[in-house]
């Protein structure tokens, strides 16, 4: 849906219309007025995929105007009412009441401003924007407002500065304005400052010529000029030394630089999108980064939200991370509502990208599995959940031991001791001298672990809830 800058004026107080009219005109918007609801509805129906800046009712036409409120439900609508009992709802967005003042009709344009951008489909997940929303998923406050940003920026020449903690995207969110801008079939080079000793930096980023310093061989080019008519994403820009944030404010002033033992001056057309985890502000105050070179880059901000501020995002950033998994590892998972609970109750210190690490490893534990909140690693449950122990009948016990044991599919080494004694001729009750000798071994493993249940249960190569069951069912204790 379009926007439009038209402020639309229905009514037929002619008065009130035409002292709107002269404070709009006087303020520099674009007016357009229109004397009945038959009109109003013509006018909005002509073109449905547009939306006016706002449409003005005024108390002649207001009361009788339902239905073209649920027509058009994207549509902000403001009311010309005295009443302080008129309702408010829905895509009515405020009233205006006389005298008209500047403040109030400021104000409620912002507000039927806000409509059209925060409503939920402003930015949608999927179609010509699903590039971008493929790697920025969620539907929370903070990152639609993310979004929002980067459209707004990206087809400027603005430098923008993404702050936020290690994992939550920054270099998604660089890539984003790369390619929805002007520049998106220019190349798009990231340099990690961090990652480059300092003094390799200059040539990484500016270049050298040959011979400029022992191992130059050849001449190179940097990333400057890599990035020409393109972005270039400088990751972790606090790292920077200061000698080379001098030489960077350098080039984004005058827009030219030269190879490292090179005198040939360089211009260079190259968009920044600088990136850093650290409080540059408190850099500043240390002493550890140039006040003037902050400025410059921090001309447009971006604050990426950590995931635990938009936690109801897991769901959706889970889903995601899934889906690139089955082309990566040709399989999937899917999860229990409870272990999305107890997901959405982690603290994520390491934001996305520790969720998408976790999702490759369950992804490989799980293959094509349900994953549930006892199957994740112990520091992701969050709920007290008791782990399943399925019940089986001996009988099927029996069956499945004896299936093994001639089936050939399995060896079972029977002890050198448990083949002593002969079979009577009167023959025997095997179940009843099996279980004598389950209770036998389960006692004498007791005793041995000093009553310790788990470590009897090592012994005896069992788990300790399948040590405890059978110690129910003989009506054992620990102490004898």
């Amino acid at each position: 849906m379009q926007a439009s800058d038209t402020i639309l004026i229905c009514g037929s107080n002619s008065q009130q219309v035409q002292q709107l009219v002269t404070i709009f005109e006087f303020i520099g918007e674009s007016i357009h007025c229109l004397d009945s609801l038959v009109e109003l509805s013509q006018h909005l129906s002509a073109d449905a995929s547009e939306h006016f800046r706002t449409v003005i009712l005024d108390d002649s036409v207001s009361d009788n105007a339902q239905s073209i409120y649920n027509e058009n439900p994207r549509q902000p609508f403001l009311i010309i009412s005295a009443n302080p009992d008129v309702v408010l709802d829905g895509n009515i967005v405020g009233k205006i009441a006389q005298p008209f003042r500047y403040a109030q009709l400021t104000q409620e344009l912002h507000n039927c401003q806000d409509f059209f951008n925060k409503r939920p489909s402003a930015v949608a997940i999927g179609g010509s924007h699903s590039m971008l929303f493929r790697s920025l998923v969620g539907r929370s406050e903070k990152i639609q407002d993310v979004r929002l940003l980067i459209e707004q920026v990206a087809n400027t020449d603005a430098n923008v500065l993404v702050l936020g903690e290690s994992g939550t995207g920054k270099e998604v969110v660089a890539r984003n304005v790369h390619y929805y801008s002007k520049r998106r079939e220019g190349p798009f080079i990231p340099v990690n400052c961090g990652a480059i000793p300092p003094e390799l930096l200059e040539s990484e980023l500016f270049g050298h010529e040959k011979g400029a310093f022992t191992g130059a061989f050849t001449a190179r080019k940097g990333r400057f000029e890599l990035a020409e008519g393109g972005t270039l994403f400088l990751d972790e820009i606090g790292d920077m030394p200061q000698p080379m944030q001098v030489k960077l404010l350098r080039v984004l002033q005058e827009r030219t630089f030269e190879r490292v033992g090179g005198t040939k001056t360089i211009a260079c057309n190259v968009r920044i999108v600088a990136a850093t985890h650290q409080q540059l502000e408190s850099m500043i105050s240390a002493g550890k980064f140039r006040e003037d070179l902050y400025y410059r880059l921090n001309v447009f901000p971006i604050d990426m939200p950590a995931l635990r501020d938009r936690k109801n995002d897991v769901p959706l950033l889970l889903q995601e991370l899934v889906s690139r998994m089955e082309s990566a590892y040709n399989t999937s998972i899917r999860f229990t509502q409870r272990c999305l609970e107890s997901l959405m109750l982690h603290s994520w210190a390491g934001n996305v990208r520790e969720l998408s690490n976790l999702v490759e490893r369950l992804v490989i534990l799980y293959p094509n599995n349900l994953v549930d909140v006892n199957d994740l690693p112990i520091k992701y449950r969050h709920l007290d959940v008791p782990e399943y122990q399925p019940d089986y009948p001996e009988e099927l016990q029996e069956q499945e031991v004896f299936a093994a044991l001639f089936s050939g599919e399995e060896e079972i080494e029977i002890p050198e001791r448990a083949m002593t004694r002969e079979l009577p001729a009167e023959g025997v009750n095997l179940k009843e001298m099996l279980s004598e000798l389950e209770i036998d071994l389960i006692r004498q493993a007791i005793e041995q672990q000093d009553g310790v249940v788990s470590r009897a249960a090592e012994v005896l190569g069992m788990r300790r809830t399948t040590l405890v069951e059978k110690m129910r069912k003989y009506g054992m204790s620990k102490e004898g």
